[in-house]
């Protein structure tokens, strides 16, 4: 037989790449290697991981399913670009939240529940049947009362009245119940209540009368009359237990007048009585997911029983997993819509650990998020593991500890933007400290602890907080200074923080996505599309409507949209450029009318910093001007709001506070520096000091070495995560601490100490 020739592919090869802004980059990314990709903010990193490679990989995988199956598929566009091979299946694994309904747990998704239920189904005492007995989400092992989710929604009955008014001013606060309302006469025409009496005025008797009824109205009870039913009552039979197909009227009345609360069957256990009640050594499973996970390793390890041995063997191998990845501090109960970005990352990184596939490509969006330094050392080692299986690992990070153990390094720059977009490095990390590169400066530059830190105004006080793992936490919060909140992952930080907001007005400034609509863009945010139309017009002299592409200016085939969307039944709805107006959705006559040589459908591509430079109208640049002082000014105009990360959400979100803020407020914030390059790290520090300097008080759960330097004071937390945590090491000025693992990670002399690659580059 004849010899047959196997070519192996070493290489991704990239040719012409021009998605987003990157300018016809050709690249040759090594397969089987760890590759990690930095540069600037904007500079075109994840264009080419996630909008290049990703895209075209997930396209071509999906086009070997028929019609059927891939509409049901994660929809990717094609990216542009010249040319791609070498690509193989991928695996992304981003820093989007879990999220999940209420029934989605940590066991769950890590699949740790599926083997607890199979434990208790062989092993407990008194039987109780097969492992769909101990599902919460199987009839066959919810508790009845609340459906196996745990809570129940009932009336927050304590909003129903204003007490300072009668009935007849509207004390029943509820829709319907007020004087000449659809509900009013249910207790106003029967002759009992006092209608004209302020109800802080009533007996217990009257009040209970009318919230619930003749079961608990007293001495009232007689003269009730038949049929009687209480305001409570009435609420929850429309309300919790009507229809289900609710109007968004209902809706916001349910988010008003109710609150959840655990289920007084269950107690939060979410399974039926005998579920609940079985054990297995001397345990409830309730009791076990109420354990850390790493508490829980410990004592399932402790089974002996040969005949769930692989059983035992499978459950310890995975809550030991989750240990090394730092999140042994979680309980297998937690909803996963509880957990942040980086745990959620974490998490999704030890489904793909087990897998028995070869070859793949894993993509990871700065895996080292919400983790302190302490904390990096497991990640790195998870990202190693993943490469020495054979498969590619490709990494979007800003963190030195993550480039130090890649096997190639490469920047996207020099700068973001359309300065972005090419190719400036590629190579070692040791040899990028010579590139001359805008993360060669950065990796350079070390900042000291601050000398002078700010003199406080006074201080808010965090009393006896004692929110999940908090050891009846008191903390002094100094006003009128930039406060950071430090320890490992899972010490406390965001409890405490919770805590403050709880206990004093402030504004939370988070990564969550600044809009859901997808139409919304940096015009629709700042509202300077009417000012737009206006500045087009009176430099032409024509009607302000007709840049509008919603109105007389806009194509009448596409209806100003740019595209045209076909019904093909039951494929995805097809959306094609619009032949007539090329996708640039106005008329030509209206495309003619110029300002700065740009026509209205070319303010779209402007970038922030662009729109700034060349539409020159005071408004429009006073609008914008915040967001290019937050480093966004790379964002283009027409750019959809639901593509920015969760860094630049927070960074829009800043923005809005520098141009709104009046009064001195408390601002916190969590983990701004997500998203940011090294260099990126002082315009963010520049804000938050502009924030201080105009009054306010800032707060920030922080990991990022440089701005805890930075900072006026600190709260260190720990000494672990869970239950190890949960206690202030330290609080005071940041050159004071010792003895910590953030005092340990601060103290390290630059990134001498980063390991470097431990394998060659073939």
């Amino acid at each position: 037989m004849p010899q047959r020739s196997i070519r192996i592919q070493h290489s991704i090869r990239i040719r012409g790449a021009r998605t987003n802004n990157l300018q016809h980059l050709d690249v040759d990314v090594p397969r089987a290697h760890i590759v990690v990709f930095v540069g600037v903010s904007g500079s075109g990193k994840s264009s080419l991981v996630f909008d290049t490679i990703a895209a075209e990989a997930g396209y071509q995988l999906n086009e070997t399913y028929p019609p059927y199956i891939r509409n049901r598929l994660p929809k990717w566009g094609r990216p542009d670009v010249g040319h791609i091979d070498g690509l193989s299946p991928v695996v992304v694994v981003d820093q989007r939240r879990l999220g999940g309904n209420a029934r989605s747990t940590v066991g769950t998704i890590t699949d740790s529940w599926t083997l607890l239920r199979l434990l208790f189904s062989r092993l407990s005492t008194p039987h109780v049947g097969e492992s769909t007995c101990f599902s919460f989400n199987d009839p066959a092992g919810m508790c009845p009362t609340c459906s196996g989710l745990g809570e129940v929604v009932a009336g927050a009955v304590d909003r129903f009245l204003d007490m300072d008014k009668s009935l007849s001013e509207g004390a029943v606060l509820l829709p319907g119940f007020a004087a000449g309302g659809y509900w009013y006469a249910n207790f106003a025409d029967i002759g009992v209540f006092r209608l004209d009496t302020p109800l802080r005025h009533w007996s217990r008797s009257e009040l209970d009368a009318l919230l619930y009824g003749t079961g608990a109205a007293g001495p009232q009870a007689d003269r009730l009359p038949t049929g009687y039913e209480g305001v409570v009552e009435r609420f929850e039979r429309i309300y919790l237990r009507g229809s289900e197909d609710m109007s968004e009227r209902k809706k916001e009345t349910l988010t008003r007048f109710t609150r959840s609360q655990v289920c007084p069957e269950c107690r939060g256990d979410r399974l039926n009585e005998a579920s609940r009640t079985a054990t297995v050594l001397g345990r409830t499973i309730g009791d076990m997911a109420r354990l850390e996970v790493g508490e829980l390793a410990e004592l399932v390890a402790g089974v002996t029983e040969p005949s769930v041995a692989p059983v035992v063997s499978a459950l310890t191998d995975r809550l030991r997993a989750m240990v090394t990845i730092g999140l042994g501090y979680l309980h297998l109960g937690r909803g996963t819509a509880t957990l942040s970005g980086g745990e959620s990352q974490r998490i999704k990184t030890l489904r793909h650990l087990g897998s028995s596939l070869t070859e793949m490509i894993y993509l990871f969006d700065e895996p080292t998020v919400g983790l302190h330094p302490h904390d990096v050392s497991a990640m790195t080692e998870l990202l190693k593991q993943l490469r020495d299986k054979g498969n590619c690992v490709l990494v979007v990070e800003h963190d030195p500890a993550v480039m130090a153990i890649a096997d190639q390094v490469i920047e996207v720059g020099p700068g973001a933007g359309e300065q972005g977009g090419r190719l400036v490095y590629q190579g070692t990390f040791e040899g990028l400290g010579r590139a001359g590169t805008a993360t060669a400066a950065a990796l350079a530059r070390h900042r000291p602890v601050k000398d002078r830190p700010r003199t406080p105004r006074g201080h808010i006080t965090v009393a006896d907080a004692t929110r999940n793992n908090l050891a009846h936490v008191t903390a002094d919060i100094p006003t009128g200074v930039m406060t950071v909140l430090t320890g490992v992952a899972g010490s406390g930080k965001t409890s405490l923080a919770g805590e403050l907001v709880d206990q004093h007005d402030a504004v939370v400034i988070d990564q969550k996505p600044v809009s859901t609509n997808r139409r919304s863009t940096p015009v629709t945010y700042t509202g300077i599309a009417t000012l737009v139309r206006k500045l087009f017009a009176r430099h032409n002299g024509v009607s302000a409507s007709l840049f509008s592409p919603n109105s007389e200016g806009g194509c009448p085939d596409c209806k100003g949209l740019g595209v045209v969307r076909t019904d093909l039944a039951f494929l995805e709805d097809q959306e094609t450029v619009c032949e007539t107006c090329q996708g640039r959705r106005f008329t030509p006559e209206v495309l003619k009318h110029t300002v700065d040589g740009l026509s209205i459908a070319d303010v779209d591509n402007l970038t922030i910093s662009e729109a700034i430079d060349r539409l020159g109208d005071r408004a429009i640049v006073r609008a914008l001007r915040h967001l290019d002082e937050v480093g966004l000014g790379y964002l283009r105009l027409g750019q959809p709001l639901t593509t920015l990360s969760g860094g630049e959400c927070q960074r829009v979100k800043i923005a809005k506070e520098l141009r709104d803020s009046v009064g001195p407020a408390l601002y916190v914030l969590d983990e701004p520096t997500t998203g940011l390059h090294l260099q990126d790290v002082d315009t963010l520090l520049g804000l938050l000091d502009g924030l201080v300097d105009r009054g306010h008080t800032v707060v920030l759960i922080e990991h990022n070495l440089d701005v805890i330097r930075r900072a006026d004071w600190m709260i260190d937390l720990g000494p672990g995560p869970g239950r190890y945590g949960g206690r202030i090491l330290y609080q005071g000025p940041v050159a004071g601490i010792t003895g910590t693992a953030t005092a340990e990670a601060l103290r390290g002399d630059g990134f001498d100490h980063i390991p470097r690659p431990d394998r060659p580059i073939d």
